[in-house]
């Protein structure tokens, strides 16, 4: 059963070459498929990149984005590990999850609650790692992340829970580069922006499932907004790039933001929109994916004026 791999895994991928015994906690944890903690560790970076504007970016900050960078791949795969526990009857009943480790038989219960507490000690190194402001705002989210796999269950809106605890990142990333006592203006807006590009993305992500979690009652956005899926992620990508750029204006960017999210707007976010159709899932999960190229683009967007601030001595400019 170990050699088993989920519908949605990557078909090649360096944890193929894992021993037998190993490959099911990769699995667990989601590490073949990177897309997930790449779109957990981008509000990070992007809440550094914007509380850096108008100072340009320190030393200290490759070290904070390296803790992310650790902090992300151990707390998503603790996140998918803990989901995959709860929801391992469920799994079982949808066709592209019931392959995964728990409703396969792979890893057994007692082993999953064991991988999760390592990879929760993993994250807590992490925490420890950061500023005490950092710190805090890191753990407010601990028990709106425990809440997370529950949301499908009791509301329409799993995809908006999702953005609250997926998003959490831009909180400590501001909090983690601030000199202020609370999380600045800034990365509140960041975040409220990172939300709605959320909901946008999995609710694409969720149009994979409709079929099947109406059959098992799970609910979700891509079920709610039915055939207005497309004019409802659009509404929230453009809601996201809205609140992207009035946090750059807070943050004291120039225009060249704005101008730089536009083109995001228009010529990556747009045709990946079209490119969807929902009764294929293969284009959904396609799509999804792109949102780690796109998440990138934003952080470059939000990175170019305090890059400029560290350049120009460097230039003598």
């Amino acid at each position: 059963m170990s050699n088993l791999k989920p519908a949605d895994a990557l078909k090649q991928h360096w944890t193929d070459a894992l021993p037998s015994a190993w490959k099911p906690y990769a699995q667990l944890s989601r590490l073949d498929r990177p897309i997930g903690w790449q779109l957990l560790l981008l509000p990070c970076l992007m809440g550094l990149a914007v509380t850096r504007t108008g100072y340009g970016f320190y030393t200290d900050d490759l070290r904070f984005a390296f803790a992310f960078l650790l902090g992300a791949i151990a707390m998503r795969g603790a996140g998918c590990t803990y989901n995959d526990i709860l929801d391992r009857d469920i799994d079982a009943q949808v066709e592209r999850t019931r392959l995964r480790p728990l409703p396969s038989g792979a890893v057994s219960l007692k082993a999953a609650w064991a991988w999760l507490l390592a990879q929760c000690l993993v994250g807590l190194g992490v925490l420890l790692s950061l500023p005490p402001l950092a710190q805090i705002v890191s753990l407010i989210a601990i028990p709106l992340v425990a809440l997370y796999p529950l949301m499908k269950r009791i509301t329409w809106w799993p995809q908006a829970w999702l953005g609250i605890v997926f998003s959490w990142g831009a909180l400590v990333g501001g909090a983690a580069v601030s000199n202020e006592s609370g999380v600045p203006a800034e990365a509140l807006v960041l975040y409220a922006g990172c939300i709605c590009w959320t909901i946008g993305y999995d609710t694409i992500y969720a149009l994979q499932d409709r079929e099947d979690d109406a059959l098992v009652g799970v609910r979700s956005t891509a079920r709610l907004f039915a055939d207005k899926w497309r004019t409802w992620t659009s509404v929230f990508y453009v809601a996201a790039i809205a609140l992207w750029a009035s946090a750059a204006a807070i943050a004291g960017a120039g225009l060249i933001v704005a101008v730089s999210l536009s083109a995001i707007g228009a010529f990556l976010i747009w045709p990946m929109l079209q490119s969807v159709r929902a009764e294929s899932p293969e284009t959904a999960l396609a799509a999804f994916k792109r949102n780690a190229l796109i998440g990138a683009a934003i952080l470059l967007a939000f990175s170019l004026e305090p890059i400029w601030r560290t350049l120009r001595p460097i230039l003598g400019m």
